[in-house]
């Protein structure tokens, strides 16, 4: 078998294996060239790393468990596209594209603020030294222990992306009524295996999903799946007075494990034994007469939580791995990880009286502070408009900035 990366450029043949261990391998998944990620890379540059984003993980979570699956899902969106290089971050400019409008991220996607407070506090320690790339990787990890889940060692040094992918958000993630061998095609076109694959969806134990992604679950072979007894009906029928067939209702959420929704652990796995999955992607794992290999290992899952938090946490580092060449070589360590560049060089003008709190939650009031007297000051006063290096203009008064 050879396995191809995919970069931001074109995919780079990284390796030749055999299939073995009935679906499993092991390679290097940094492209050709590519630096190596290491545990170490902060030891000097920023040894606090990983006790601030485990501190702010801790007060995320703790003010609201389901904040744990926020953050763990944008790390998977934003690593299935262009690699894990925090694009999907970036906030739509003149210039730009971001990817949180795309459709399968739009109303999908959150959590982005918690992010937002990690970065603040690490540019107020060490300036200028952690990506956002590695704080989501990082925070990633911690989101799912904080909840029960397994650990794993986070190895570091991405840089952040100067860009963004619309399109290939649509085109590499997969969507929630998708068909099973098309979903393995895309985590093989990412170098991940089908063991991965099902080890990876076990992150559903914690996760919610919006109506519209599972309206025709529900009214299609929910039934037929399930065998429709007492509790099976019961469960039906509450997710179908969320959900109505039509007429709205599109963003009403529920939970895809709905016996331990805010607990990691394997309940996901038994819920598709039982027939119950929330979605068709997750249910198909079990039921698709293509699934053999797959269904094997939904069982395997059920049965055996260690081997489920074994095999999770080391393809959640095959996830972390996936690397964009591009950015290896000219991304960059954000100031904000919702824009790029350095933010604030001119002042355009000011009316209204902003919110400096606002302002220094996010690290702007700091960013004018550091160019001029005279900018921290008006910062104080009501600065409303600026301009970047690459002459992208940011309303602070935007409600969409704070998003």
């Amino acid at each position: 078998m050879e396995l191809w990366l995919r970069g931001s450029s074109s995919p780079k043949l990284v390796a030749s294996v055999p299939w073995k261990n009935k679906g499993l391998f092991v390679v290097n998944l940094h492209a050709i060239g590519d630096p190596p990620l290491t545990l170490d890379y902060y030891e000097s540059k920023c040894p606090s790393v990983l006790s601030v984003v485990r501190k702010e993980m801790e007060c995320a979570v703790l003010s609201d468990p389901r904040n744990a699956a926020l953050i763990l899902r944008l790390h998977f969106h934003d690593c299935f596209v262009q690699g894990c290089d925090g694009s999907v971050l970036l906030d739509d400019t003149i210039t730009l594209q971001g990817e949180k409008k795309a459709p399968i991220n739009l109303h999908a996607l959150k959590g982005f603020r918690i992010i937002d407070r990690i970065k603040n506090q690490l540019e107020s320690e060490c300036p200028g030294i952690v990506s956002c790339a590695d704080i989501l990787t990082i925070a990633a990890r911690d989101a799912v222990i904080l909840v029960g889940g397994p650990y794993w060692d986070v190895p570091l040094g991405r840089k952040d992306s100067k860009s963004a992918s619309y399109e290939l958000v649509g085109a590499n993630l997969p969507d929630a009524n998708e068909g099973l061998l098309s979903i393995i095609s895309k985590f093989l076109y990412q170098g991940l295996s089908v063991t991965d694959m099902v080890a990876l969806s076990g992150a559903h134990t914690i996760g919610m999903a919006r109506c519209v992604n599972f309206r025709a679950r529900i009214y299609g072979d929910y039934g037929a799946t399930s065998g429709l007894n007492t509790i099976s009906q019961t469960n039906l029928k509450d997710l179908k007075s969320v959900c109505p067939a039509a007429g709205g209702g599109d963003n009403n959420e529920s939970a895809m494990d709905y016996v331990t929704p805010n607990l990691f652990d394997n309940s996901f796995y038994h819920i598709l034994l039982r027939g119950e999955g929330l979605i068709n992607s997750d249910q198909e794992l079990y039921s698709s007469v293509f699934g053999v290999q797959t269904k094997k290992l939904v069982q395997k899952y059920a049965e055996n939580a260690v081997a489920f938090f074994e095999q999770f946490s080391e393809s959640m580092v095959k996830l972390g791995n996936i690397t964009n060449s591009d950015t290896s070589v000219n991304g960059e360590v954000r100031k904000t990880c919702r824009t790029v560049g350095e933010l604030v060089v001119f002042v355009i003008y000011k009316e209204l009286t902003w919110n400096f709190a606002r302002l220094s939650e996010l690290g702007l009031g700091e960013a004018l502070a550091r160019h001029s007297p005279d900018m921290g000051a008006l910062a104080r006063s009501g600065v409303d408009t600026v301009v970047d290096r690459s002459c992208n203009l940011f309303d602070l008064r935007s409600p969409i900035l704070f998003s």
